[in-house]
Protein backbone atom coordinates (compact mmCIF):
# COMPACT_ATOMS: atom_id res chain seq x y z
CA UNK A 1 0.00 0.00 0.00
CA UNK A 2 2.92 2.35 0.64
CA UNK A 3 3.95 1.88 -2.99
CA UNK A 4 0.44 2.74 -4.21
CA UNK A 5 0.26 5.75 -1.88
CA UNK A 6 3.56 7.05 -3.25
CA UNK A 7 2.49 6.43 -6.85
CA UNK A 8 -0.77 8.35 -6.37
CA UNK A 9 0.69 11.06 -4.13
CA UNK A 10 -1.78 10.40 -1.30
CA UNK A 11 -1.82 8.94 2.19
CA UNK A 12 -3.78 5.73 2.84
CA UNK A 13 -5.28 5.04 6.28
CA UNK A 14 -6.90 1.72 7.21
CA UNK A 15 -9.75 1.37 9.69
CA UNK A 16 -10.06 -2.28 10.73
CA UNK A 17 -13.35 -3.83 11.88
CA UNK A 18 -12.74 -6.51 14.51
CA UNK A 19 -16.41 -7.44 14.23
CA UNK A 20 -18.88 -6.73 11.38
CA UNK A 21 -20.45 -3.30 11.90
CA UNK A 22 -22.88 -3.22 8.99
CA UNK A 23 -22.95 -0.41 6.42
CA UNK A 24 -22.93 2.51 8.90
CA UNK A 25 -21.00 1.31 11.96
CA UNK A 26 -17.62 1.47 10.19
CA UNK A 27 -18.09 5.24 9.72
CA UNK A 28 -18.34 5.64 13.49
CA UNK A 29 -15.28 3.42 13.89
CA UNK A 30 -13.34 5.80 11.62
CA UNK A 31 -14.72 8.91 13.33
CA UNK A 32 -11.23 10.23 14.19
CA UNK A 33 -10.29 10.23 10.50
CA UNK A 34 -13.59 11.27 8.90
CA UNK A 35 -14.50 13.90 11.47
CA UNK A 36 -11.17 15.65 11.93
CA UNK A 37 -12.31 18.65 9.86
CA UNK A 38 -15.46 20.04 8.21
CA UNK A 39 -14.73 18.62 4.76
CA UNK A 40 -17.32 16.22 3.27
CA UNK A 41 -16.18 12.68 2.50
CA UNK A 42 -17.07 9.97 0.00
CA UNK A 43 -18.43 6.57 1.01
CA UNK A 44 -18.39 3.91 -1.73
CA UNK A 45 -19.66 0.35 -1.90
CA UNK A 46 -16.71 -1.71 -3.14
CA UNK A 47 -18.80 -4.11 -5.24
CA UNK A 48 -20.22 -1.70 -7.83
CA UNK A 49 -18.80 -0.47 -11.10
CA UNK A 50 -19.83 2.62 -13.07
CA UNK A 51 -18.32 5.71 -14.65
CA UNK A 52 -17.75 7.23 -11.20
CA UNK A 53 -18.95 10.88 -11.34
CA UNK A 54 -16.86 12.21 -8.45
CA UNK A 55 -16.58 15.83 -9.64
CA UNK A 56 -20.28 16.03 -10.45
CA UNK A 57 -21.17 14.56 -7.07
CA UNK A 58 -19.09 17.17 -5.26
CA UNK A 59 -20.59 20.03 -7.27
CA UNK A 60 -24.15 18.79 -6.66
CA UNK A 61 -23.49 18.23 -2.95
CA UNK A 62 -22.15 21.74 -2.53
CA UNK A 63 -25.08 23.19 -4.48
CA UNK A 64 -27.77 21.88 -2.12
CA UNK A 65 -25.75 22.28 1.08
CA UNK A 66 -27.47 19.51 3.04
CA UNK A 67 -25.95 16.68 5.02
CA UNK A 68 -25.93 13.90 2.46
CA UNK A 69 -25.95 13.03 -1.24
CA UNK A 70 -26.54 9.54 -2.58
CA UNK A 71 -26.21 8.49 -6.21
CA UNK A 72 -29.21 6.72 -7.73
CA UNK A 73 -29.45 4.69 -10.91
CA UNK A 74 -32.39 3.62 -13.09
CA UNK A 75 -33.50 -0.02 -13.18
CA UNK A 76 -35.94 -1.81 -15.47
CA UNK A 77 -37.69 -3.86 -12.76
CA UNK A 78 -38.03 -1.70 -9.64
CA UNK A 79 -40.17 -4.31 -7.84
CA UNK A 80 -36.96 -6.29 -7.17
CA UNK A 81 -35.34 -3.44 -5.24
CA UNK A 82 -35.78 -0.79 -2.61
CA UNK A 83 -36.48 2.38 -4.60
CA UNK A 84 -35.84 6.07 -3.91
CA UNK A 85 -38.73 8.54 -4.17
CA UNK A 86 -37.53 12.12 -4.66
CA UNK A 87 -38.35 15.55 -6.06
CA UNK A 88 -37.29 15.40 -9.72
CA UNK A 89 -36.60 19.15 -9.86
CA UNK A 90 -34.37 19.46 -6.77
CA UNK A 91 -33.20 15.94 -5.99
CA UNK A 92 -34.52 16.09 -2.41
CA UNK A 93 -35.37 12.58 -1.21
CA UNK A 94 -38.83 12.09 0.24
CA UNK A 95 -38.76 8.43 1.21
CA UNK A 96 -37.54 4.91 0.44
CA UNK A 97 -39.93 2.12 -0.58
CA UNK A 98 -38.84 -1.52 -0.34
CA UNK A 99 -39.75 -3.70 -3.37
CA UNK A 100 -42.86 -1.73 -4.44
CA UNK A 101 -45.69 -3.76 -5.96
CA UNK A 102 -47.00 -0.73 -7.86
CA UNK A 103 -44.86 1.90 -9.54
CA UNK A 104 -43.58 4.71 -7.32
CA UNK A 105 -40.05 5.09 -8.73
CA UNK A 106 -37.52 3.26 -10.88
CA UNK A 107 -34.40 4.71 -9.18
CA UNK A 108 -32.36 2.70 -6.70
CA UNK A 109 -29.44 3.42 -4.40
CA UNK A 110 -26.24 2.98 -6.44
CA UNK A 111 -23.91 2.70 -3.42
CA UNK A 112 -22.02 6.00 -3.86
CA UNK A 113 -22.40 8.73 -1.24
CA UNK A 114 -21.04 12.07 -0.01
CA UNK A 115 -21.64 13.16 3.57
CA UNK A 116 -20.86 16.05 5.84
CA UNK A 117 -19.07 14.91 9.02
CA UNK A 118 -22.25 15.75 10.95
CA UNK A 119 -23.66 12.38 9.83
CA UNK A 120 -21.30 10.79 12.36
CA UNK A 121 -23.49 12.20 15.14
CA UNK A 122 -26.26 9.87 13.94
CA UNK A 123 -24.20 6.66 14.12
CA UNK A 124 -22.98 4.62 17.08
CA UNK A 125 -20.04 2.24 16.93
CA UNK A 126 -22.15 -0.89 16.68
CA UNK A 127 -23.71 -2.96 13.87
CA UNK A 128 -25.87 -0.43 12.01
CA UNK A 129 -27.52 -0.28 8.59
CA UNK A 130 -27.05 3.08 6.90
CA UNK A 131 -29.91 2.27 4.51
CA UNK A 132 -32.46 1.45 7.23
CA UNK A 133 -31.26 3.32 10.32
CA UNK A 134 -29.75 6.53 8.95
CA UNK A 135 -31.11 7.44 5.49
CA UNK A 136 -34.84 7.45 6.41
CA UNK A 137 -34.21 9.94 9.23
CA UNK A 138 -32.05 12.17 7.03
CA UNK A 139 -34.79 12.16 4.39
CA UNK A 140 -37.47 12.95 6.98
CA UNK A 141 -35.45 16.00 8.07
CA UNK A 142 -34.84 17.18 4.47
CA UNK A 143 -31.11 16.46 4.80
CA UNK A 144 -30.70 13.88 2.02
CA UNK A 145 -30.54 14.51 -1.72
CA UNK A 146 -29.83 12.28 -4.67
CA UNK A 147 -27.78 12.66 -7.84
CA UNK A 148 -28.92 10.62 -10.84
CA UNK A 149 -26.15 8.58 -12.41
CA UNK A 150 -25.62 8.91 -16.15
CA UNK A 151 -24.46 5.83 -18.01
CA UNK A 152 -23.80 2.27 -16.90
CA UNK A 153 -23.93 0.75 -13.40
CA UNK A 154 -23.59 -2.80 -12.14
CA UNK A 155 -23.38 -4.59 -8.81
CA UNK A 156 -20.41 -6.92 -9.39
CA UNK A 157 -20.57 -8.96 -6.18
CA UNK A 158 -21.26 -12.27 -7.97
CA UNK A 159 -19.11 -13.87 -10.71
CA UNK A 160 -21.71 -13.62 -13.49
CA UNK A 161 -22.42 -9.99 -12.56
CA UNK A 162 -18.69 -9.27 -12.39
CA UNK A 163 -18.31 -10.36 -16.00
CA UNK A 164 -21.33 -8.29 -17.06
CA UNK A 165 -19.88 -5.28 -15.24
CA UNK A 166 -16.54 -5.82 -16.95
CA UNK A 167 -18.28 -5.83 -20.35
CA UNK A 168 -20.13 -2.60 -19.50
CA UNK A 169 -16.87 -0.97 -18.40
CA UNK A 170 -15.02 -2.02 -21.56
CA UNK A 171 -17.92 -0.85 -23.75
CA UNK A 172 -17.81 2.51 -22.00
CA UNK A 173 -14.08 2.78 -22.69
CA UNK A 174 -14.73 1.93 -26.34
CA UNK A 175 -17.35 4.66 -26.64
CA UNK A 176 -14.80 7.14 -25.30
CA UNK A 177 -12.01 5.84 -27.58
CA UNK A 178 -9.97 5.42 -24.39
CA UNK A 179 -6.24 4.81 -24.62
CA UNK A 180 -6.66 2.22 -21.84
CA UNK A 181 -7.88 -0.20 -24.51
CA UNK A 182 -5.29 -2.35 -26.27
CA UNK A 183 -4.89 -3.08 -29.96
CA UNK A 184 -2.99 -5.72 -31.86
CA UNK A 185 -3.20 -8.47 -34.48
CA UNK A 186 -4.86 -11.00 -32.13
CA UNK A 187 -7.21 -8.60 -30.35
CA UNK A 188 -10.90 -8.29 -31.24
CA UNK A 189 -13.23 -5.62 -29.87
CA UNK A 190 -12.75 -3.98 -26.49
CA UNK A 191 -9.77 -5.59 -24.74
CA UNK A 192 -7.25 -4.53 -22.09
CA UNK A 193 -3.90 -6.31 -22.09
CA UNK A 194 -1.25 -5.38 -19.53
CA UNK A 195 2.05 -4.40 -21.22
CA UNK A 196 3.88 -7.18 -19.35
CA UNK A 197 1.56 -9.92 -20.64
CA UNK A 198 2.70 -12.15 -23.51
CA UNK A 199 0.32 -13.26 -26.27
CA UNK A 200 1.31 -16.06 -28.63
CA UNK A 201 0.64 -16.43 -32.35
CA UNK A 202 -2.71 -17.24 -34.00
CA UNK A 203 -4.70 -16.31 -30.91
CA UNK A 204 -8.08 -14.61 -30.74
CA UNK A 205 -8.46 -12.42 -27.67
CA UNK A 206 -11.80 -10.64 -27.31
CA UNK A 207 -14.24 -9.16 -27.39
CA UNK A 208 -14.58 -8.10 -23.75
CA UNK A 209 -11.38 -9.49 -22.23
CA UNK A 210 -8.93 -8.18 -19.64
CA UNK A 211 -5.44 -9.69 -19.34
CA UNK A 212 -3.43 -8.90 -16.21
CA UNK A 213 0.30 -8.37 -15.51
CA UNK A 214 2.69 -11.19 -16.30
CA UNK A 215 0.04 -13.37 -17.94
CA UNK A 216 1.27 -15.81 -20.61
CA UNK A 217 -1.12 -16.84 -23.40
CA UNK A 218 0.38 -19.46 -25.68
CA UNK A 219 -0.26 -20.00 -29.39
CA UNK A 220 -3.74 -20.70 -30.76
CA UNK A 221 -5.70 -19.68 -27.65
CA UNK A 222 -9.21 -18.19 -27.89
CA UNK A 223 -10.49 -16.05 -24.99
CA UNK A 224 -13.86 -14.26 -25.00
CA UNK A 225 -15.74 -12.34 -22.29
CA UNK A 226 -13.24 -13.26 -19.60
CA UNK A 227 -10.68 -11.84 -17.21
CA UNK A 228 -7.27 -13.40 -16.62
CA UNK A 229 -5.51 -12.20 -13.49
CA UNK A 230 -1.84 -11.63 -12.69
CA UNK A 231 0.64 -14.39 -13.41
CA UNK A 232 -1.77 -16.88 -14.97
CA UNK A 233 -0.74 -19.08 -17.89
CA UNK A 234 -3.07 -20.30 -20.65
CA UNK A 235 -1.45 -23.06 -22.68
CA UNK A 236 -1.76 -23.80 -26.39
CA UNK A 237 -5.10 -24.13 -28.18
CA UNK A 238 -7.35 -23.66 -25.15
CA UNK A 239 -10.76 -21.98 -25.45
CA UNK A 240 -12.22 -19.80 -22.70
CA UNK A 241 -15.55 -17.97 -22.65
CA UNK A 242 -17.16 -16.25 -19.63
CA UNK A 243 -14.38 -17.17 -17.24
CA UNK A 244 -12.51 -15.60 -14.32
CA UNK A 245 -8.98 -17.02 -14.15
CA UNK A 246 -7.34 -16.32 -10.79
CA UNK A 247 -3.82 -15.29 -9.91
CA UNK A 248 -1.00 -17.70 -10.83
CA UNK A 249 -3.36 -20.28 -12.37
CA UNK A 250 -2.34 -22.66 -15.14
CA UNK A 251 -4.82 -23.77 -17.80
CA UNK A 252 -3.48 -26.72 -19.78
CA UNK A 253 -3.44 -27.41 -23.52
CA UNK A 254 -6.66 -27.99 -25.45
CA UNK A 255 -8.84 -27.07 -22.46
CA UNK A 256 -12.38 -25.75 -22.93
CA UNK A 257 -13.94 -23.61 -20.19
CA UNK A 258 -17.27 -21.80 -20.37
CA UNK A 259 -20.49 -20.77 -18.57
CA UNK A 260 -18.96 -18.59 -15.80
CA UNK A 261 -16.07 -20.76 -14.69
CA UNK A 262 -14.09 -19.30 -11.80
CA UNK A 263 -10.60 -20.45 -10.82
CA UNK A 264 -9.29 -19.36 -7.42
CA UNK A 265 -5.63 -18.54 -6.91
CA UNK A 266 -3.03 -21.11 -8.03
CA UNK A 267 -5.41 -23.61 -9.66
CA UNK A 268 -3.96 -26.05 -12.17
CA UNK A 269 -6.27 -27.37 -14.91
CA UNK A 270 -4.71 -30.35 -16.68
CA UNK A 271 -4.59 -30.78 -20.48
CA UNK A 272 -7.74 -31.60 -22.49
CA UNK A 273 -10.21 -30.87 -19.68
CA UNK A 274 -13.74 -29.50 -20.13
CA UNK A 275 -15.13 -27.20 -17.41
CA UNK A 276 -18.77 -26.11 -17.56
CA UNK A 277 -19.54 -23.50 -14.91
CA UNK A 278 -17.05 -24.87 -12.40
CA UNK A 279 -16.14 -22.73 -9.37
CA UNK A 280 -12.76 -24.01 -8.17
CA UNK A 281 -11.31 -23.08 -4.80
CA UNK A 282 -7.64 -22.00 -4.54
CA UNK A 283 -4.65 -24.35 -4.82
CA UNK A 284 -6.58 -27.21 -6.48
CA UNK A 285 -5.61 -29.39 -9.41
CA UNK A 286 -8.35 -30.39 -11.86
CA UNK A 287 -7.64 -33.65 -13.68
CA UNK A 288 -11.15 -34.70 -14.77
CA UNK A 289 -13.79 -32.82 -16.73
CA UNK A 290 -16.67 -31.05 -14.98
CA UNK A 291 -19.75 -31.20 -17.21
CA UNK A 292 -22.28 -29.60 -14.84
CA UNK A 293 -21.92 -26.33 -12.90
CA UNK A 294 -20.63 -27.01 -9.37
CA UNK A 295 -18.27 -25.82 -6.65
CA UNK A 296 -15.04 -27.82 -6.49
CA UNK A 297 -13.51 -27.84 -3.02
Amino acid sequence: MQIEAARLGISITFSHEKEPLGTAGPLALARDVLGRDDEPFFVLNSDVICDFPFREMVEFHKSHGREGTIVVTKVEEPSKYGVVVYDQSTGQINKFVEKPQEFVSNKINAGLYIFKPSILDRIEEKPTSIEKEVFPFQAEEGQLYCYELKGFWMDVGQPADFLTGMCLYLTNLGQKNSNLLSSGPCLVGNVIVDPTAKIGENCRIGPNVTIGPGVVVEDGVCIKRSTVLKGAKIKKHSWLESCIIGWECTVGKWVRMENVCVLGEDVNVKDEIYLNGGKVLPHKSIGTSVTEPQIIM
